[in-house]
């Protein structure tokens, strides 16, 4: 998906639509009709991505204990709600600078939609330079919500604020800029059609990192090696929050195709679809060579594995391809999870393993099924590995800043207490009864 900015400014929307269908067609190279619905089509598939982002926060919540939950989601409240405002600041403009030199650019601060200050129409007049930042705005996000999963339960509030302003303002653009900015991996040929690698992967590597230098939460493991699982307070919401984030990938695929194209956006809704059910089956499956017990939270995750995993080449894979995907992305998600536990990297959801471990095979996975012989092993490979080291470095840096400086985790007392009264002095849940009395029960002593 090379987002590029466009030549093509300064024709106001509420003129061109004005225009005569044969006149608009010439002047931006699309029809009205076109231009219409390509416009509609991502906007909507916008909506779909901000479903996500209470996807996540569901998911979020129901595997980690009711003790920080308003934690949790507080951080998730917050990640959009800045997430938005950075990029509209400068995060927009450091990953599509326009002309740079591969690596680094940045096209001012705040949007400049042409110079006489009219809607620019992009992508040869396909949709206007406002769908266009508002669409990659929701995906600016999605990087930070990766990390909260994985730091949930034991990082300081203001630690993951500030890291998260640095890493959707400046890491997460950066990174994008190098394939679509079209910056040297761009030219290199690397693809990465939705993001399993720009947008799952690089918040994967963050959350690794964060998850690393925390250490487990109190209690999950043993002085004498033993693993002590603890448990999600809430599975129904958890199913019923990657079922949203199914529903979301709808947009977050479906809109990275940049158009209505009616083939291209049923193919790459299909290979989507395969992809997750395939997951969620791989995963349950496999799961039984270590288990007896089906478990629902490796079976959820399988789901989300899929998806991520099929996201850099839902455009050029056969369907068929699409569920081998799906199928070992599930598979992988499971031994993953056990891989970090065994290596003592607590991670409450398994955020690490279904973003970094399936966005890592999702990316090289092109270079094997992909029908464009463009594409090759070598060059994902070269992808992954440089925003491996790009990432990392970064994230090492914040966070090795952060933890010297107001530290990064939280003190042993407020974590036995939960972060929902250390952090914020309040329940998510208030189950005391209300409006009654003691000496006068509901029901009882009332005349």
């Amino acid at each position: 998906m090379a987002w590029k900015k466009s030549t093509i400014r300064g024709c106001a929307l509420g003129a061109a639509l004005l225009l005569p269908a044969t006149a608009f067609a010439e002047d931006t190279g699309v029809s009205q009709g076109v231009f219409v619905a390509n416009n509609v089509w991502m906007m909507l598939c916008t909506a779909l991505v901000f479903i996500m982002h209470l996807g996540f926060a569901s998911v979020e919540t129901g595997l980690t204990r009711a003790k920080n939950t308003t934690n949790i989601l507080f951080k998730n409240v917050f990640v959009i709600c800045s997430g938005l405002l950075t990029y509209y600041i400068c995060g927009f403009n450091l990953m599509y600078p326009g002309d740079f030199n591969g690596y680094f650019g940045f096209a001012g601060f705040g949007l400049d939609p042409g110079a006489d200050g009219n809607t620019a129409l992009y992508a040869d007049g396909g949709y206007t330079y406002w769908t266009d930042f508002i669409f990659q705005g929701m995906f600016a996000a999605t990087c930070a919500t990766i990390v909260s999963g994985a730091v949930a339960e034991r990082i300081k509030l203001s630690a993951f604020m500030i890291f998260a302003l640095i890493f959707v303002a400046i890491i997460y653009p950066i990174a994008g800029s190098w394939k679509w900015g079209g910056g040297w991996l761009d030219a290199m040929g690397f693809y990465d059609f939705a993001g399993s690698t720009l947008v799952h992967s690089v918040g994967g590597w963050g959350a690794l990192v964060g998850a690393w230098m925390l250490g487990g939460r109190l209690g999950k493991f043993g002085p004498d090696g033993r693993l002590t699982p603890i448990p999600g307070s809430n599975m129904p919401l958890a199913a019923i929050g990657v079922f949203l984030l199914w529903l979301g990938w709808f947009g977050f695929n479906g809109g990275s195709v940049l158009s209505a194209d009616p083939e291209l956006t049923s193919l790459v809704l299909v290979t989507t679809c395969l992809a997750a059910a395939a997951g969620g089956l791989g995963a349950m499956l496999s799961y039984n060579l270590v288990s007896t017990k089906p478990d629902l939270s490796m079976a959820l995750n399988g789901i989300l594995a899929g998806l991520v995993g099929v996201t850099a080449g839902a455009d050029v894979v056969t369907p068929m391809s699409a569920i081998l995907i799906g199928a070992i992305a599930g598979c992988l998600v499971v031994g993953s999870v056990i891989f970090f536990d065994r290596i003592r990297i607590d991670d409450p959801v398994g955020a690490i393993s279904v973003h970094l471990t399936c966005g890592i095979w999702g990316t090289l996975a092109v270079g094997i099924f992909s029908t464009n012989p463009d594409h090759s092993f070598l060059t994902q490979l070269i992808g992954v590995g440089a925003y491996a080291a790009f990432t990392l470095t970064c994230v090492l840096v914040v966070f090795g800043i952060l933890n010297a400086t107001i530290g990064i985790r939280v003190p042993e007392e407020d974590e036995v207490e939960g972060l929902d009264l250390s952090e914020h002095g309040m329940h998510a849940y208030d189950l005391h009864t209300s409006g009654t009395s003691l000496d006068a029960p509901l029901g009882l002593g009332r005349s």
